[in-house]
């Protein structure tokens, strides 16, 4: 009786302890890397993205301002769309149509790691992902990315890696 007593009283403890770990810290991770991302991130006040472009408009050549009704919230930040089909698109792969670098210039996060504001419409896609510019007052930072894309975009990982992981 006494063994029965102490198995039954660990076992309280033991779901307590499998709640605490298995369900409050996951939680607490995914909510803190929403919060990271709308403090890092490129975003409006209410967390919009790429000022509102359509993030799979790049992949099409051009990119489109996307509709305030058609939009998808994807881990604390939020997307426009030209369409339900862009939409749709954007929720099977965010990876694949989220902006590099958090949405900001990915000249100016290679050669200081600040972040700068970019132009919507100043972009490229690399391997399949899309990098911002600034471009505003006779100044294409683009045109100085691709003299060095390579170590710019070495550098510009390294610096954003800092920024959205400051303990690593």
């Amino acid at each position: 009786m006494k063994n029965q007593l102490q198995l039954d009283c660990k076992l309280p403890v033991v779901l307590v302890i499998g709640l605490l770990f298995g369900v409050f810290i996951p939680i607490s991770t995914s909510a803190q890397s929403t919060v990271t991302r709308q403090n890092e991130y490129n975003l409006s006040k209410s967390h919009l993205a790429i000022k509102g472009f359509d993030p799979v408009s790049y992949f099409e050549g051009e990119p489109r301002e996307g509709r305030s009704d058609v939009k998808a919230y994807y881990r604390g930040v939020t997307y426009y769309f030209t369409g339900n089909k862009h939409k749709e698109e954007f929720l099977s792969n965010p990876g694949k149509y989220e902006p590099m670098y958090g949405g900001w210039c990915a000249y100016a996060m290679g050669e200081t790691g600040e972040k700068v504001k970019i132009n919507p419409k100043t972009f490229k896609i690399i391997n399949g992902k899309v990098y911002l510019f600034y471009d505003f007052f006779l100044t294409n930072t683009l045109d100085d990315w691709n003299k060095d894309e390579k170590n710019l975009k070495i550098k510009a990982d390294k610096n954003w890696g800092k920024l959205i992981n400051p303990n690593q």
